[in-house]
């Protein structure tokens, strides 16, 4: 039986080499993604917080075939770096990927570690504005909405949001 669109895309994301690190962020050398979740090894991940020039922020329901968070909301755009790709360039990856923008200035707001079980990361944090069209990608995001910042935090109380990236989202609160 053929896999599904969403499977063979999960399946592809397991088979993905991205950069290890240890505590302080050093490179350790590349393994594949399910590997770096199996071992509770430390990965490299950005956010790209996209916002409109309004000041809304763009917010997207995961996958339900993600790995992590399956059906959560997500305030940022992102992901795992490849084994030889830098923050800057991951963030500008992620954030075409998956929500179809691509060509505008990424503004830096730090890193920072998550330590959770099965998602451990350094992450880097970047925001950028965009007025046009998304264009999701199907196998990982669902939908997305540009919605006043304030609303996540209502919202926070109602539906599921991914964890790492709320605290992309506090590196960014003054944006």
């Amino acid at each position: 039986m053929p896999l599904s669109a969403e499977q063979a895309h999960r399946a592809a994301s397991d088979a993905e080499q991205v950069v290890w690190v240890d505590e302080a962020d050093r490179p350790l050398g590349s393994v594949t993604r399910a590997e770096l979740r199996t071992r509770g090894l430390i990965g490299r991940a950005c956010f790209v917080l996209l916002f409109n020039s309004s000041g809304d922020l763009c917010v997207h329901r995961r996958s339900l075939s993600k790995a992590l968070y399956p059906g959560y909301w997500d305030v940022a755009a992102g992901g795992m770096l490849g084994a030889d790709e830098s923050y800057a360039e991951g963030a500008a990856r992620e954030l075409e990927e998956e929500l179809g923008v691509a060509g505008v200035s990424l503004r830096d707001h730090g890193r920072f570690f998550f330590d959770h079980p099965g998602n451990r990361i350094w992450a880097a944090v970047f925001s950028a504005v965009w007025d046009g069209a998304l264009r999701l990608q199907p196998e990982e995001v669902i939908e997305a909405r540009f919605i006043d910042r304030r609303q996540v935090l209502a919202e926070l109380r109602e539906k599921p949001y991914c964890p790492d990236s709320l605290e992309a989202f506090e590196l960014c609160r003054g944006v």
